[in-house]
């Protein structure tokens, strides 16, 4: 199959379920960039450019989910979780309004674009907000039931998304997606890898190697970051003894905070974190930042084992 960008499939998936008049999709100047102008498209009259405004974009999709809409307000996640922090929790998350932050080029592999637009601190930082639910897809049609399921749901959703095309995961025709529950992407039983967004796929490909070396390892895809899923976590942890978190994010408050916190309260176990090790980005292809953080399949594999080595 070929691999499509998660924000590509966030903008196949609003003019999918765009029929839905209580949609409205905002964007802030970025509609081609963020995919939005796949729903514009088809719906023109419910798609409103706010130009270069954030904190005014957040504003207004909370006046207008205040009226019974569900409103998508679309940007770049450095902008989205950091530059209109303020009005989604004071305007959104405090009155438990029905906005669905999509926030697209999350990441180190927005790639050349630098430091200042490749945002790793947007799921610790939204997860910390009262009210909010934040999912990060891995693939096209965890993607598209992600969309599907943040309509549904009411309340606030973020929801991470990415630049670079990534490979398939799971099967549109055996694939189930509720908010809050992980989904085990591979058996094993002598390790388990958690991962969100593209790197679930990173980890699948780690797993890989780690069996040619003697070791199973089980693959999680947790695309829910909060209400993360604790019941697979303590699972896992009583089956296979060690859990590794793998995220394209600050290893502090991402997914491993999360996994760490719910696994210390509900069945301490040993937990290493793969992640951004509390640095800024840097100019380079995508394939590139992920060898130089550490994030491919080949340093999580071997991350893993000199981590085992230890256990």
């Amino acid at each position: 199959m070929a691999k499509v960008a998660t924000r590509e499939a966030y903008g196949k998936a609003l003019a999918q379920y765009g029929a839905d008049e209580r949609i409205i999709v905002l964007d802030a100047d970025l509609s081609k960039s963020t995919k939005t102008d796949t729903f514009r498209q088809v719906y023109p009259e419910r798609h409103f450019n706010m130009g270069i405004a954030e904190g005014n974009l957040m504003c207004v999709a909370a006046g207008l989910a205040s009226t019974g809409k569900v409103v998508f307000a679309s940007t770049f996640a450095i902008f989205a979780s950091e530059r209109a922090c303020e009005q989604i929790r004071n305007s959104i998350c405090y009155p438990k309004l029905n906005v669905k932050v999509a926030a697209t080029h999350a990441g180190l592999t927005v790639g050349e674009d630098g430091a200042s637009h490749q945002c790793v601190e947007d799921l610790g930082v939204m997860r910390s907000l009262p009210n909010m639910v934040v999912l990060s897809p891995c693939d096209e049609i965890e993607t598209n039931r992600a969309i599907k399921a943040a309509i549904e749901h009411d309340g606030p959703v973020y929801i991470r998304l990415g630049r670079l095309a990534v490979e398939a995961v799971h099967d549109p025709d055996n694939f189930e997606f509720e908010i809050g529950k992980g989904i085990e992407v591979r058996e094993g039983n002598d390790v388990t890898l958690v991962a969100t967004g593209l790197m679930v796929q990173e980890s699948l490909a780690a797993a890989k190697i780690l069996e040619e070396n003697g070791i199973n390892a089980r693959v999680i895809d947790m695309h829910t970051i909060k209400p993360v899923d604790k019941d697979i976590l303590v699972k896992a942890a009583k089956e296979t003894g060690f859990v590794v978190t793998v995220e394209e994010h600050n290893i502090v408050g991402g997914l491993g905070s999360a996994v760490c916190e719910a696994l210390s309260e509900n069945y301490p176990c040993r937990v290493l974190r793969i992640g951004v090790e509390d640095k800024f980005g840097k100019s380079g292809t995508p394939a590139a930042l992920l060898e130089k953080y550490g994030l491919n399949a080949e340093a999580i594999a071997k991350k893993t084992m000199e981590a085992m080595k230890k256990k």
